[in-house]
């Protein structure tokens, strides 16, 4: 979305596109979940009395749509890239399997996971950490628009406090809004440290690829 107030912002898709393909060559193999909220979020359809299944059904489909800008732009760098869908669409796109996710990311491909994890009432985060899970990632990277874990937000309150590292339980028990509580016990039960950096700052992913820059490590 960048900086308008909905839709696709085709200059932030090619920054990100471009982080992406430099953790690539660096040796990382990639797996992106990509949110729907820049076009839809189904919670917004509940909160004004219509039906939550539905809204969810609408965003696993604005996450497709991401997803596929996303892949084009990372192959228009050189970087081979696939779409795999919860959701089955398969005129758009190959529909999700473990089998062949592993097989593609064992080519050097890139994934690009969409549609959340197919069901309702699941958020972005919990398809992210249910992929990582399933995909045996090393860790499980939380692009957001702060840099790290505040005990509150610090868009309004700049007094908030910044973690370096906290535990799940720590998350947990102090109600942290960093994901909900289904993503964190899924990457703590799989012991996949969860790494939370500001998306929104250039070069972000790279630093902490390379073990720099500013982020909160929840593990342990």
């Amino acid at each position: 979305m960048g900086g308008q107030d909905f839709g696709i912002d085709p200059a932030t898709v090619d920054r990100v596109a471009n982080e992406i393909a430099e953790a690539v060559r660096l040796g990382a193999q990639v797996g992106v979940v990509v949110g729907g909220g820049n076009i839809f979020r189904g919670v917004a359809v509940a909160a004004k009395g219509g039906n939550r299944v539905t809204g969810d059904h609408m965003g696993m489909l604005a996450t497709v749509m991401n997803s596929l800008t996303l892949a084009d732009a990372l192959r228009r760098l050189g970087v081979p890239a696939r779409v795999l869908s919860a959701v089955p669409v398969p005129s758009i796109c190959e529909t999700f399997t473990q089998r062949g996710a592993d097989r593609y990311m064992e080519d050097g491909d890139v994934i690009v996971f969409a549609g959340g994890t197919g069901n309702p009432f699941f958020t972005t985060d919990s398809g992210a950490a249910l992929r990582a899970a399933e995909m045996r990632c090393d860790a499980f990277l939380k692009g957001t628009s702060v840099d790290g874990v505040y005990s509150e937000d610090p868009k309004i309150n700049p007094d908030a406090e910044r973690y370096e590292t906290l535990t799940p339980q720590q998350v947990l028990e102090r109600g942290l809004k960093v994901m909900d509580a289904t993503a964190i016990a899924l990457a703590r039960d799989n012991s996949i440290p969860v790494i939370v950096f500001s998306i929104r700052t250039p070069g972000a992913l790279v630093d902490v690829m390379n073990g720099e820059g500013r982020y909160t490590v929840i593990h342990g």
